[in-house]
């Protein structure tokens, strides 16, 4: 299966930038261990500071990506993480309610993408 490239947004609150950027520059062990072993790679978060939105990008190299989600959405410290950051965060999906139950970043499509 070819590397799918995903493309994320979400706000982030702007009384929380200082210290989203900190715990992101220390993230957990066991997260970083989860997220590789979701088959996830090259993943970068970018910061718009004028909108506040906050763009993750990342290749997807496994087979299954709903399974690898799921596998990602049980693991405990990454639940731990996420109540960390889903408070510093707000949705622009209507009716999200947390990482836990999905669809908390907005999904972009690709428009453009050369090597």
């Amino acid at each position: 299966m070819p590397v799918q490239r995903i493309g994320q947004s979400i706000r982030l609150r702007r009384e929380y930038v200082d210290e989203y950027i900190k715990i992101h520059s220390e993230v957990w062990p066991g997260v970083l261990k989860r997220i590789a072993g979701s088959n996830i790679h090259d993943y970068t978060i970018f910061y718009d500071k004028q909108s506040s939105i906050l763009f993750a990008t990342f290749k997807y190299t496994g087979t299954d990506f709903d399974a690898d989600m799921k596998a990602m959405a049980e693991d405990e410290e990454t639940q731990r993480w996420w109540k960390v950051t889903d408070k510093m965060q707000e949705s622009l999906n209507e009716g999200a309610t947390s990482s836990v139950d999905g669809g908390w970043w907005r999904a972009l499509d690709e428009v453009f993408h050369v090597e």
